[in-house]
């Protein structure tokens, strides 16, 4: 699984120009999920999402995490993170679980996020979507759960 990680103020996700999702201040988690991903590397992710501290103490020094804050997640499924662009000019999206595989995960994944704490939102799962945010900082961190 890969995410990436947008400290926000705020964020939404439309669908057909309907809001679906949003949230005050936390972090924008934009997902994608590999085939071979497990629901182990779900909850390992939402694990470092949830407490990987990137929000400003008093100092304005990086020690405060998504639970310290308060914070809230809108998680975005988003398989194009696996794009593989080595070759050509079209990217290739083989390394992406189908979508019958990646669904559930990113529902444990948001799910294993709500169990640490986090309130927590969602896109719609293989929607168009329109996602809007105000970065924090900007503040932008890429993680992958098999570096982890």
């Amino acid at each position: 699984m890969k995410a990436v990680l947008q400290r926000v103020s705020r964020a939404s996700v439309a669908v057909e120009g309907e809001t679906v999702a949003s949230i005050g201040p936390g972090l924008l988690v934009l997902l994608g999920v590999a085939q071979g991903d497990s629901e182990a590397d779900a909850r390992k992710l939402a694990r470092k999402t949830a407490e990987l501290r990137i929000f400003a103490d008093a100092q304005s020094k990086f020690n405060l995490s998504l639970l310290d804050v308060g914070g809230e997640a809108l998680v975005v499924s988003q398989f194009t993170l696996l794009a593989d662009c080595r070759r050509g000019r079209r990217p290739s999206f083989t390394d992406a679980a189908p979508p019958q595989e990646a669904a559930p995960l990113v529902e444990s994944y948001a799910q294993a996020l709500r169990d640490l704490g986090v309130p927590t939102r969602t896109g719609r799962f293989g929607a168009m979507m329109q996602v809007e945010l105000v970065n924090d900082g900007p503040v932008t961190i890429v993680l992958d759960s098999r570096e982890l």
